[in-house]
């Protein structure tokens, strides 16, 4: 399939990259005018937080509608700014999907015991979903226009964080330049560097239009969009970059155009395909968790993986033949011009490593092994206003109802008591003896009678572990020894809760979910390279890398080195690093294996193979981390603490995979290996299906067979 279709992108350059235009028009159109149906589905099945919003369903079926708060703060007091607040109030009230304004002044706990702070809380008549942004804005310049003379006003809610937030673009921007400087310095030709770009920007366009239109078939989240765009310029510069690089290696070589493309696909096309599986391997992997909002993003992101795959199979083939002669004039004046060797730098590492391996390996080691070791105290949750910048409004807003009114104030849990009015106000009176909450709201009965629920607000932050800490202690505690005396059912709800259940749900399919990442990508790196051996040290330094990363991002954003905004790491962080880092990584394991591999074959010297395999791929491998690198990091720039978070993670992951694992660490396991490397039981041999990645030569016919004989 490989062979027909670059051949026939080859064959027919002009019509193939005409058909990658067309598609990108037509998917761009089609989704502009059709629009997106993102859907954002949070639901844990089984889980006390889960149930308590079934029960809200159950017993409010007309469906619920969003709200809005506008937080008011004076230091002398807010009763003598009475008149002014009410007139902004009222003025609200008649904005467009406002369906009631609630007077701070007379509704009950609405103002702070200091008098200085109070909140009015604006119900709109549409669900969050179906409220315009503009409206929301509308409302937040109306509040804030009486913001003078000591007053003032914020505004909090997610409307509120969602109207507030950035268009983007700066991110995705600030990425294609720096890997556009890093592809020209690597091969010294304009032209030749936009090659790479432009399979990865046409890969990423046509992605990102089938993701609106498979929004409106299939449940995808709203925060799929730029992560698909993270994933797909690294992966498409990546995979694009490593067929380029293998077909202008050929032509310095002194093969013709024609001849160096088909190596290139025939040995680099191969691994790239190959390492494509893998990442949508990790992916679907995440699937075997069960949980909704992960499932439509590993779709998107697959999707993403696919599509750049078969770009760097098609269209950049047929760009290679359209611009072939210009190409190799710059690339044979680029390689004229080099005063060193490529791959003399290579070779030193590698000998160097050779010489001693024993000492690069327990370092490097040791250090992935420290990098590791915050994550083991890595606390999940959900980003909410506590961890926005503190110049937005809906962080000023929460901290002033944190200070008004306690730091539990912004995230209530809800629980729910179904039962009789009695077990409701006995839940009421047991909740308010308890030491670690600050106040309990009278119960309220749903419409139809059946289900009571009582505001919880702790002593401490919705973030803080002493809250998580708290809902633990009710759900095993407090409410099933109320519960056994009143013979009602209680639930305990809310933001914290449902981070907490969404973190144990993970924990609980975790040992799945790597389990069947890591058992089909080892089967796979078993079935290509006839090894034992070579999968298995995959598999670790991967997941080695990937703890390091984790351990970072902890360190950033939990701990809040460097400045940055202390808080939990979004609750699905975690297990998405981990299915995009495992398959990103195997790109790198396959093309340097493969490399190696193939002068194994040719040569039958596992030191000479190691060395040689190094040296043709180090510059390689080191540019596409720069690029991924860069383009992951400029998702730093993003005001989204989620891909804040992303960026971070695959940055570092693929920092330490490409420097640290690729160049130092696998050399010198492969050296201390030696042949055992390519060690395969006989029995096994014969069950695995036969994977090639490298081009069946005559020449390699002798080598081949000491190989074998070798195992």
């Amino acid at each position: 399939m490989l062979h027909r279709v670059a051949g026939w992108a080859m064959r027919r350059a002009g019509l193939a990259v005409a058909l990658w235009v067309v598609a990108l028009v037509v998917v761009t159109a089609g989704s502009t005018l059709v629009g997106n149906a993102y859907k954002n589905d949070n639901s844990l099945p089984g889980t006390d937080s889960q149930r308590v919003i079934d029960t809200f369903r159950e017993h409010q079926p007309q469906g619920s509608t969003e709200s809005i708060q506008i937080v008011l703060y004076d230091e002398n007091g807010l009763v003598a700014e009475k008149s002014r607040i009410s007139g902004m109030l009222a003025q609200v009230g008649t904005l467009p999907h406002v369906a009631a304004v609630a007077d701070p002044f007379t509704a009950k706990g609405s103002l702070s015991t200091d008098g200085k702070t109070a909140y009015s809380t604006v119900d709109l008549d549409v669900a969050a979903a179906d409220m315009p942004i503009e409206d929301v804005r509308a409302i937040i310049h109306k509040a804030q226009e009486i913001a003078k003379d000591g007053l003032q006003v914020e505004l909090g809610g997610d409307l509120v964080r969602t109207a507030a937030e950035s268009g983007g673009g700066a991110s995705e921007g600030a990425g294609i330049l720096a890997a556009l400087v890093i592809l020209v310095f690597l091969f010294g030709s304009l032209l030749a560097a936009s090659l790479p770009l432009l399979t990865a920007v046409f890969a990423v366009g046509s992605t990102l239009g089938l993701l609106v239109l498979a929004s409106h078939v299939f449940t995808i989240p709203d925060y799929t969009a730029p992560v698909m765009m993270l994933v797909g310029l690294g992966v498409g510069i990546d995979y694009a970059l490593l067929i380029f690089s293998r077909y202008r290696s050929e032509l310095l070589k002194g093969a013709d155009r024609p001849k160096a493309g088909l190596i290139a696909l025939d040995t680099a096309g191969r691994s790239v395909l190959f390492a494509g599986c893998t990442v949508v391997i990790a992916l679907l992997g995440l699937l075997a968790l069960g949980l909704g909002s992960l499932q439509g993003l590993a779709l998107g992101v697959t999707v993403t993986v696919l599509t750049t795959m078969l770009a760097a199979v098609s269209l950049l083939p047929a760009l290679l033949t359209l611009f072939g002669k210009r190409i190799e004039r710059s690339v044979r004046k680029h390689a004229a011009k080099s005063r060193r060797h490529p791959g003399d730098g290579w070779r030193k590492l590698a000998t160097a490593v050779q010489r001693g391996p024993w000492a690069p390996l327990v370092l490097g080691t040791a250090a992935l092994v420290l990098l590791c070791l915050p994550a083991l105290d890595l606390r999940l949750g959900f980003a909410d206003a506590g961890t926005d910048d503190p110049a937005k409004t809906s962080r000023k807003a929460y901290d002033l109802l944190a200070k008004g009114f306690g730091p539990g104030f912004n995230g209530p849990l809800i629980v729910v008591s179904e039962g009789t009015p009695e077990a409701a106000q006995a839940l009421n009176v047991k909740l308010a003896t308890d030491p670690d909450i600050a106040a309990v709201t009278p119960p309220q009965l749903m419409p139809d009678g059946k289900v009571a629920t009582v505001l919880v607000f702790p002593k401490s932050a919705p973030q803080d572990a002493a809250t998580s800490d708290l809902v633990q202690r009710l759900r095993d505690e407090t409410l099933p020894q109320l519960a056994g005396q009143t013979k009602a059912t209680y639930l305990v709800g809310g933001s914290t809760a449902a981070a907490d259940d969404f973190a144990g749900a993970v924990s609980k399919r975790l040992p799945i979910f790597v389990l069947v990442v890591v058992g089909l990508s080892a089967l796979l790196l078993m079935a290509v390279f006839r090894s034992v051996l070579i999968p298995l040290k995959a598999a670790v330094l991967n997941l080695l890398s990937i703890g390091a990363s984790l351990g970072v991002i902890t360190l950033v954003f939990q701990e809040g080195w460097f400045g940055a905004q202390e808080g939990p790491i979004e609750a699905f962080v975690p297990v998405m690093i981990f299915a995009i880092v495992f398959g990103l990584s195997m790109d790198y394991e396959v093309f340097l294996i493969s490399r190696i591999h193939e002068e194994w074959r040719r040569t039958g010297d596992a030191r000479e193979a190691v060395r040689e395999g190094l040296a043709n791929t180090g510059t390689v491998i080191t540019a596409a981390a720069a690029i991924m690198i860069v383009v992951f990091g400029a998702f730093l720039l993003s005001p989204d603490r989620m891909l804040n978070q992303f960026g971070l993670g695959l940055a570092v992951a693929v920092l330490l995979d490409a420097l640290l694992i690729r160049c130092v660490i696998v050399p010198a396991i492969m050296r201390l290996m030696g042949e055992k490397a390519w060690w395969l039981p006989g029995w096994l041999d014969r069950l695995l299906p036969v994977i090639a990645l490298e081009r069946e030569d005559p020449a390699d016919a002798v080598p081949a067979a000491k190989e074998r004989q070798t195992v």
